[in-house]
């Protein structure tokens, strides 16, 4: 399996998973947005025309904070659903070996009880705030089990935690949680403000996974036949999003105040996975802890602002 196609090869997982598989000697495939638009079914299959592809790494999305979320539920909808359809049925269409499959844990239900086991995605509707991005990604679980059911695709699933490290996105109106909490307690000190806003009363729990142990798992499960089912890729520990941004603000040593506004959504109420089948099936546990990551992430952005 050495022809790989990775799709969203230029954004946060993709760069840091080209990182490691260029040291393995596969031959990667990473065409951009702008060459094969897979929105649109022509243009995707053109890809497959174009290539020979062994295997698919499908990174692709639109996505981001509960902000964005909010504002273009539509488009998060639409461009994730029509990009995942498309890509299957490519993949069926061209015989392909494998398909691996970034799904999300937006998708599980919004009361869901914690630690989150793979079943119980099929337990509810998700957070309101981001459900069209995680019912998106939930109907394509359904479609690669289908397919394997039906043509025999061979493919693995794999739900992240909350993801963050270096060439994460720090745009202010499409970040997650922790670079954006970065960016704005980062610009509060170098501006000497006395004090920065986060929304939501910072109750809210999120389990984090560096991007480094998440391209680990992608890259155990190229070689690797799985069921076709949704497995799991965090750390099985939680957070407040309020202790979280005391970490980072002792990190980058902000001598300001915090203040939480609860005008704005929380969000999900708690997110902790159960990471039993990514053990048992890929073999895999991370290996970062949370403070190492934050800051190599808080390191690797600050750089970049100097």
């Amino acid at each position: 399996m050495n022809n790989i196609l990775i799709t969203g090869s230029s954004g946060f997982v993709g760069v840091n998973l080209l990182k490691k598989l260029d040291k393995l000697n596969y031959n990667l495939i990473t065409p951009r947005s702008f060459e094969y638009d897979l929105r649109k079914q022509d243009e995707c299959e053109k890809l497959f025309v174009d290539n020979e592809i062994d295997c698919v790494i499908h990174l692709a999305a639109t996505c981001g904070g509960i902000g964005a979320n909010m504002k273009s539920p539509g488009r998060f909808f639409y461009d994730n659903i029509t990009m995942g359809v498309n890509v299957i049925e490519n993949c069926r269409k061209f015989q392909t070996q494998k398909i691996i499959f970034l799904g999300t844990v937006c998708s599980y239900p919004k009361h869901c009880a914690v630690p989150f086991r793979e079943i119980d995605i099929w337990n509810g509707y998700p957070e309101e705030t981001n459900a069209p991005y995680g019912v998106a990604k939930k109907s394509l679980y359904v479609m690669l089990d289908a397919y394997s059911q039906q043509y025999g695709l061979n493919s693995t699933i794999l739900v992240p935690s909350n993801l963050y490290g270096p060439h994460d996105n720090f745009e202010d109106d499409s970040s997650h949680v922790i670079p954006a909490l970065i960016k704005k307690i980062y610009k509060a000190k170098t501006n000497q403000k006395s004090s920065v806003e986060i929304w939501g009363d910072g109750t809210a729990s999120r389990e984090f996974l560096y991007v480094e142990d998440l391209v680990q798992a992608i890259t155990l499960s190229i070689k690797l036949q799985t069921i076709t089912k949704p497995i799991n890729i965090g750390t099985g520990k939680e957070i407040t999003i309020k202790e979280l941004a005391y970490k980072i603000k002792d990190i980058l040593d902000y001598q300001g105040d915090l203040s939480f506004n609860k005008k704005y959504p929380n969000g999900q109420p708690r997110r902790c996975v159960d990471t039993n089948m990514a053990k048992n099936m890929l073999n895999f546990d991370h290996i970062t802890d949370l403070d190492t990551g934050l800051e190599r992430s808080i390191d690797w952005f600050v750089k970049r602002c100097i």
